[in-house]
């Protein structure tokens, strides 16, 4: 495992299913129930013990509240980032560009050769994830259902390591 990555004020480690109630306060606060993008409890708890499955999350280090996460799954040579949440709190402070570099550097130390996403079509995080050099695959139409039935595209995005 690689070595935790300290940001200015953020200390990123790896996590497990005694993160699961700060890691769903931070989905919940990021993500609602506005578009559908949000997992449930049992959805986090179930695919973590899986094998290939990675949750890291970033903490302050003057609290240790966790402001952040990822968790993603790798699959032979290449992995798919599953989740990136931030706490609201704590958007446009670069918390979001550290998760998604932990995310890239790991995949690179394990010698894979393409990493991939969905993201809902208008998340603001498409920017950064184009900035960082994921290009668009393909779309799924209507993917996330909001709870008032809207309906709302994923991208799918790929990187080429």
């Amino acid at each position: 495992m690689a070595t935790p990555a300290i940001d200015s004020d953020v200390l990123l480690c790896a996590g497990d299913s005694g993160d699961l109630d700060a890691v769903m306060s931070v989905m919940n606060g990021a993500f609602g129930d506005r578009f559908g993008e949000a997992w449930t409890r049992s959805q986090c708890a179930g695919i973590l013990p899986m094998t290939g499955v990675l949750l890291v999350v970033a903490r302050e280090l003057s609290s240790s509240e966790v402001v952040g996460f990822f968790l993603s799954r790798t699959v032979a040579d290449e992995s798919e980032l599953l989740l990136l949440a931030v706490d609201p709190r704590r958007h446009r402070q670069g918390v979001g560009s550290r998760l998604l570099e932990e995310f890239m550097a790991r995949a690179r130390n394990q010698g894979l050769i393409r990493v991939h996403l969905e993201v809902r079509d208008g998340n603001p995080a498409v920017e950064m994830y184009r900035g960082a050099g994921f290009h668009p695959i393909g779309r799924r139409r209507n993917y996330y259902r909001a709870q008032d039935g809207r309906r709302f595209d994923a991208l799918t995005l790929v990187h080429e390591l």
